[in-house]
């Protein structure tokens, strides 16, 4: 099924044709070609984007607890 997301792309993406076909210097044939070809290459687009975000803000496996602990002096430093 495709996504809204890649239709929307696609129309973004055939603007200038929809765009020429009001100035009418277009037919509508043209300009639904250019919006069949687009929605491929947006599809392709926009899962090369949800690849390579989908590993941002997971962390595999929860953090491990600390408890600080007072930092000790080293030996021979003066404690004034």
């Amino acid at each position: 099924m495709i996504r809204p997301s890649v239709l929307l792309f696609a129309l973004v993406i055939s603007a200038p044709a929809l765009y020429r076909y009001v100035l009418d210097e277009i037919d509508i044939g043209e300009v639904l070609i250019r919006f069949l070809i687009a929605v491929p290459i947006a599809a392709i687009l926009l899962a090369g984007l949800r690849f390579v975000t989908a590993g941002y803000g997971r962390s595999e496996a929860p953090g491990t607890r600390v408890t600080p602990t007072p930092d000790t002096a080293a030996p021979g430093a003066d404690q004034s």
